[in-house]
């Protein structure tokens, strides 16, 4: 066989060997012999393969399914400006710690900087944002068996760095695969490799797993309260668990996989300074990197509070550069704290909720608000809930009841709006019972490629909620939204679409309706995806809310 196809079969084969169970690719030439491998291997069973047009909805799906599995997943493309779509993908996988691999399809080192048809310079391409990169040597004939022990090793080492196996931060590497032609097979059987050929004892080079950090610390203040942001699920869960033990209240975003430990509304209690005042920790332990809220960030701030970092991995966050101590979980539980500390939590949690629930409750229409309230509180126990960058997730932070038996995953990483659908799909079809998103309508519209779903291609249990507010509703919560810029506030901020998105995802072959009251979302969510439901907001109505919701939570617990 030519040198490309051998080269593809024991790529494909190995990744398969260090435990790769889904891949996904976007169509090219150059990047031929890789995808046929991949088909070869979906047809024997031994790989799901996912294929999409777009390269950057190709990258986010793969980003979603590596996030909800916790296992490497490569995304393949051809050459030229596809592989530069693969960038933002690579900056989420990056901040998040996602075990990503990008599989770029080049020309050979004698047609770049020549002029080439699709031809960039591809090494390197993603800069610092990769755990490791590799401009892999070109295949050539009669060196088949010293090239087949250098791709085996070099797999295996990009499926090691990736999942952090070694080094307990995982996250995105580069594989750029220069490939001469002929890029199609020349012999009959389209197969992966029968005799393993590599290491003698037949076992693979690299296999997943991840190692905890763990060093020993005291137990420090008594008044700690436990800020968890985005972190891996795992570590945020053995913080939660931790704070459990230790009396600790806790601050938890809803992907941090410590939500289910979380007071509820903790950023609202944190921004009624009366409250504050009298409740100020005299320590925080900070897990993850906090992005959600800045009554969270000014607390970091505070000169008179202690912030400590946990780290789970080499990488961690400075959140307001104010650290004073980095480590990893303790070995043995803490002294626990006052009964009465984590009880003023609790009970301040309470009455804040009822506040919020009474303005909620308070009006017949839909809002944004109310709908992440709701859907969250609506969904089946075990179901996975995907949330959107921008006001989605920070409306489910503040105003929904935590809940300890959803999955809840978001892109905060570098919490773009970008890839969300496609993050969504991904990690519904790994996820395996029923799916929720809650998006944004600028969020939804920037990934519509997301819902296109090729002949074969395996279908997501999955049910888009949309709250429509025409355009960028969240700068009318921001400082763009006060009066003193309502001039070019529709312009360059509110930008309206004017789009009836039901049509659209109708359009691309999704089910779609349109939710006007809290029963019919209800009906909505126990359908079953592929759907998309949508709920029409005002964007200037959801700021006056959210200013009423902080007011009535600062008088309720100054009462």
């Amino acid at each position: 066989m030519n040198p490309s196809t051998a080269f593809a079969r024991v790529l494909v084969d190995e990744l398969l060997r260090g435990g790769v169970t889904d891949a996904v690719l976007a169509p090219g030439s150059r990047s031929a012999p890789v995808a046929l491998a991949l088909a070869a291997a979906e047809r024997d069973g031994r790989l799901r393969l996912h294929v999409r047009i777009d390269e950057r909805t190709a990258a986010f799906l793969a980003l979603g399914l590596a996030k909800a599995s916790g296992r490497p997943v490569p995304v393949l493309t051809t050459s030229g400006t596809a592989a530069a779509h693969l960038h933002a993908a690579v900056l989420e996988a990056d901040a998040s710690g996602v075990p990503l691999l990008a599989l770029t399809a080049d020309r050979p080192p004698e047609l770049r900087a020549t002029g080439a048809n699709q031809t960039i310079e591809q090494a390197g391409l993603y800069g610092g944002a990769v755990r490791w990169s590799a401009d892999v040597g070109v295949p050539e004939a009669g060196r088949e068996e010293a090239q087949n022990r250098y791709w085996r090793s070099l797999v295996a080492k990009a499926l090691i760095t990736s999942s952090g196996t070694l080094s307990g931060d995982p996250g995105p590497v580069h594989l750029n695969l220069g490939l001469r032609e002929p890029l199609m097979p020349d012999d009959e059987d389209p197969g992966l490799p029968g005799p393993f050929a590599g290491r003698p004892d037949g076992a693979p080079w690299a296999t997943g797993g991840r190692r905890a950090v763990v060093q020993a610390r005291d137990s420090g203040p008594a008044r700690t309260l436990v800020v968890v942001g985005d972190v891996p699920p795992r570590l945020g869960a053995a913080a939660g668990a931790l704070a459990t033990d230790a009396g600790w209240p806790v601050a938890a975003e809803p992907s941090s996989g410590a939500w289910a430990t979380s007071v509820r509304g903790g950023a609202l209690l944190l921004g009624c300074q009366d409250w504050l005042a009298a409740h100020r920790p005299d320590r925080v332990l900070v897990v993850g990197r906090p992005t959600l809220s800045r009554p969270v960030s000014a607390l970091l701030a505070d000169p008179a509070v202690r912030v400590e970092t946990l780290a789970g991995s080499p990488r961690w966050a400075d959140a307001g550069r104010s650290t004073s101590w980095v480590g990893g979980l303790p070995a043995g539980a803490p002294a626990p704290a006052p009964s009465q500390w984590h009880g003023a939590w609790r009970e301040a949690a309470t009455v804040a909720g009822a506040a919020v629930d009474r303005l909620l409750d308070g009006s017949s229409a839909m809002t944004a608000a109310r709908l992440a309230r709701d859907v969250v509180a609506a969904l089946p126990a075990g179901a996975l809930l995907v949330l959107g960058s921008s006001t989605p997730v920070r409306d489910v932070d503040r105003l929904a009841v935590p809940r300890g038996d959803l999955t809840v995953l978001a892109n905060r990483g570098v919490a773009g709006i970008d890839g969300t659908v496609s993050t969504a799909v991904g990690a519904a079809l790994v996820h395996g019972g029923p799916a929720f998103a809650l998006i944004g309508d600028l969020t939804f519209l920037h990934d519509l490629t997301g819902l296109l779903l090729g002949e074969g291609e395996p279908v997501p249990d999955l049910t888009v909620v949309v709250p429509d507010n025409d355009g960028g509703g969240i700068f009318a919560q921001l400082e763009p939204g006060e009066d003193r810029h309502a001039r070019d506030y529709r312009r360059v901020f509110g930008t309206p679409h004017g789009r009836d998105l039901v049509a659209v995802a109708r359009a691309l072959g999704w089910a779609s309706s349109s939710v006007t009251s809290p029963d019919e979302l209800a009906a909505a969510l126990g359908e079953g995806g592929p759907r998309v439901v949508v709920v029409r907001t005002d964007q200037r109505a959801e700021a006056g809310l959210a200013r009423e919701i902080r007011a009535g939570v600062g008088r309720a617990l100054t009462a």
